[in-house]
């Protein structure tokens, strides 16, 4: 599918506490079909609280909204000149529009770091696909549960 970004008018902004509740949402919609396609939905993203979710926005994350309505997310933290990007999310009705890409490279950007790493299921292929595009190599996998791998991958800051 060809990206519809530029018809879609989208504004980027921190995430804090006060939209939590929103996030929260648009998380367990995005994740719900991660959920299915594992079959499990005790997947973290589904099961965290807000009070959790509240303090895991004191650190870094940006938004993107179309009006009023959140309609994709992403959190990171840093650890030397290396961030841990976690938590890509967008609304499931709005994937394949570029949101994803935008989030992903403002991440990078707002970061500052040198190195990326963040992770997702290994089947997972879109998502898998979408960060290989972005330069990102896979350098591990590890074992969660019985079915489930984590699929790490890296790249460098060009």
């Amino acid at each position: 599918m060809e990206s519809s970004e530029a018809t879609l008018p989208m504004t980027e902004r921190p995430l804090d506490e006060q939209v939590a509740g929103e996030l929260l949402t648009l998380q367990r919609a995005a994740y719900a079909t991660e959920a299915q396609l594992y079959r499990d939905p005790n997947l973290p993203a589904l099961t965290q609280s807000l009070d959790d979710l509240r303090r895991e926005l004191r650190g870094p994350g940006l938004g993107l909204w179309h009006g009023p309505r959140l309609v994709g997310a992403v959190r990171w933290t840093v650890d030397g000149d290396e961030a841990h990007i976690g938590r890509l999310t967008v609304a499931p009705d709005l994937q394949g529009r570029g949101i994803g890409t935008r989030l992903l490279r403002a991440a990078e950007r707002a970061s500052g770091a040198s190195v990326f790493e963040l992770f997702t299921g290994h089947l997972s292929v879109a998502n898998i696909r979408l960060y290989e595009r972005e330069g990102y190599a896979i350098t591990r996998r590890e074992p969660l549960h019985d079915g489930v791998d984590l699929v790490f991958m890296r790249k460098q800051a060009s």
